[in-house]
């Protein structure tokens, strides 16, 4: 078990890159932090991962399960902050930046496979000791939860895939990486503004200028793990509690509802592919439904 190690970090957001994924595989955001930093006290650490350290937001207590939140590609902890205000009035709720996002450090070797990032799941996860917790993750941290808890279904009491894809068609993923070779401008931007459509002001503000700090050599790696993911095997091996939290952005062949329709959906449209940033009462209001029904054993 690696150990945590608390760190005095910035109070301050930063404004880490972001970027729309493609055909319904994508990520990130964050919104309404500012009311949160002033009303509540951070609870950030450093814990060591499989790849460099990684920032934590801990906080909360209760004797209902705690709840582990996994931001999308680009994303960081302040993604989850109204989730975490919500859930921390009567439980334990943690968010984490994945390598490479918000304070955690990039990987050397420019490592962003989906397992990869379930290493950092599971090393947050044993260093903070939870045992046993709801899983929640957006879009690509929603494959990597399902990642992680295929992996360890007996830590994980229910699994929460926030606009979370499907597995792309073969031919669509070569096209993609191709164009994004070719011409990374043209082949971003179009996917970028469709997913997000929808969005309040101050949440597109923010989107589009990350996507435009986003380092093109990391967005080129996560658009290949995404591509290359399938979160079928991992869903079938889990089979604990599951629902999705959908929007209308990115349906089609990928959309994980279509290809796992077994799995209990709840759409909420009007949003753009964030709804935790554009609707997060909404959202909180789902996430209350589905832990309501979850148990220690």
């Amino acid at each position: 078990m690696s150990t945590t190690t608390a760190h005095t970090l910035p109070r301050q957001e930063h404004s880490w890159p972001a970027w729309a994924a493609v055909a319904g595989l994508l990520a990130v955001a964050a919104a309404g932090c500012a009311y949160y930093i002033l009303t509540h006290k951070r609870h950030r650490s450093m814990v060591a991962g499989p790849a460099g350290q990684l920032a934590v937001d801990d906080g909360g207590s209760g004797d209902a399960l705690p709840v582990l939140f996994v931001h999308s590609y680009a994303g960081s902890t302040t993604h989850w902050d109204a989730a975490l205000t919500h859930l921390r009035h009567g439980r334990r709720a943690v968010a984490l930046d994945m390598r490479g996002h918000g304070l955690s450090d990039a990987p050397s070797d420019n490592d962003y496979a989906v397992t990869a990032l379930a290493e950092d799941v599971a090393a947050v996860a044993d260093s903070l000791q939870l045992d046993r917790f709801v899983l929640v993750g957006h879009s690509l941290g929603g494959m990597v939860a399902a990642d992680y808890a295929g992996k360890n279904p007996e830590r994980v009491a229910g699994l929460v895939l926030v606009a979370t894809p499907g597995k792309a068609p073969p031919e669509l993923a070569n096209k993609v990486m191709a164009s994004l070779e070719n011409d990374y401008d043209s082949t971003m931007q179009p996917y970028w503004e469709s997913m997000t459509k929808g969005a309040r002001s101050p949440v597109k503000r923010r989107l589009d200028d990350t996507m435009r700090k986003l380092p093109r050599e990391a967005t080129k790696s996560l658009v290949g793990a995404m591509f290359a993911n399938d979160p079928l095997p991992a869903l079938a091996a889990y089979t604990g509690p599951k629902m999705i939290i959908d929007t209308p952005h990115g349906d089609g062949p990928s959309a994980l509802y279509r290809q796992a329709p077994q799995i209990p959906r709840q759409l909420i449209t009007g949003t753009s592919h964030w709804p935790h940033l554009d609707e997060p009462q909404k959202v909180n209001t789902a996430l209350d439904a589905f832990l309501a029904n979850a148990r220690w054993g």
